[in-house]
């Protein structure tokens, strides 16, 4: 089962993905007035099953894909992978001891990301900074948390990160996490139970320019150094999620330290089980 946000003629809509995969239902006939209102309900997949569609199916082609977020909150994870680990570490030898520790450390590194109008959707655009040389998109698993803390889906998310600014004194962190149009999220929201198992969830970076592939990576759920939950568990720790919360899961796929994105370069992630988020490169 996927879920997603589309615009309308009437405006921000529920949408649920077909069984064909090839169109898309709108769902705002059934009174839903956010994807939250789903999301947080004890009987999501029933409910989501048998939701009655507005009006005649989308084709994928002509829909108009919006961030599959309410008013949740965006948090993330840092140093889950050992790339990730080696990457924070070339940044800079002041955070290198940083990253080292916490990469075994009981705690996790967890950031906040984006609130939602700072993020973009499938075939959106995502922004470098203007004060920043050294950009990079993060490919990541974003968990889909109820209010109650639980994963109820998945989505892809895209952290993009200014790593000099990072690199220049970790305290910047936030400064080169968080700014206009930052965090990719989409297509859609694959609920828990329709995933792989996670050995079996693949992540896949490929950034176009020029039409030509001047990068591609890949990693997998698998070589994660921590478990899912355990994360989930470190964030709801004295700290209330009415709306519930995305949380993207750190990235094993790192482009090597000299390259860094450009205005309209394109960038697709994909995680098996999910799809491909799409993003077009901006710059103020």
């Amino acid at each position: 089962m996927f879920l997603a946000k589309i615009q309308t003629k009437r405006g921000p809509a529920v949408a649920r993905i077909a069984n064909n995969f090839a169109t898309v239902l709108d769902l705002s006939s059934a009174g839903l007035q956010s994807l939250s209102q789903l999301l947080s309900s004890d009987q999501l997949v029933e409910l989501a099953h048998n939701l009655p569609a507005a009006a005649a199916s989308i084709p994928l082609e002509n829909v108009q894909w919006l961030p599959p977020i309410d008013d949740q909150e965006v948090w993330a994870a840092g140093v889950t992978y050992k790339r990730s680990q080696t990457a924070r570490m070339e940044e800079s030898e002041a955070s290198a001891s940083c990253y080292d520790r916490v990469y075994t450390a009981a705690r996790p590194e967890l950031f906040f990301k984006a609130t939602p109008n700072r993020c973009t959707g499938h075939l959106g655009k995502l922004r470098i900074r203007t004060d920043a040389t050294w950009n990079v998109p993060e490919p990541e698993l974003t968990l889909v948390l109820s209010n109650r803390g639980e994963i109820v889906g998945y989505t892809v998310g895209n952290d993009m990160s200014s790593r000099d600014i990072e690199g220049d004194n970790p305290l910047y962190l936030p400064q080169a996490k968080v700014y206009n149009q930052c965090c990719g999220l989409g297509p859609w929201i694959t609920l828990a139970d329709a995933m792989p198992t996670r050995d079996k969830i693949g992540i896949f970076l490929k950034i176009i320019r020029n039409n030509e592939t001047v990068f591609f990576g890949e990693t997998s759920v698998s070589q994660m150094a921590r478990q899912l939950e355990d994360l989930v568990q470190w964030l709801i720790r004295d700290n209330d999620l009415p709306n519930g919360a995305f949380m993207l899961t750190g990235t094993g796929v790192v482009p090597d330290s000299p390259f860094t994105l450009a205005k309209e370069d394109t960038v697709h992630i994909s995680i098996d089980g999910i799809g491909t988020l799409t993003s077009t490169i901006v710059q103020a």
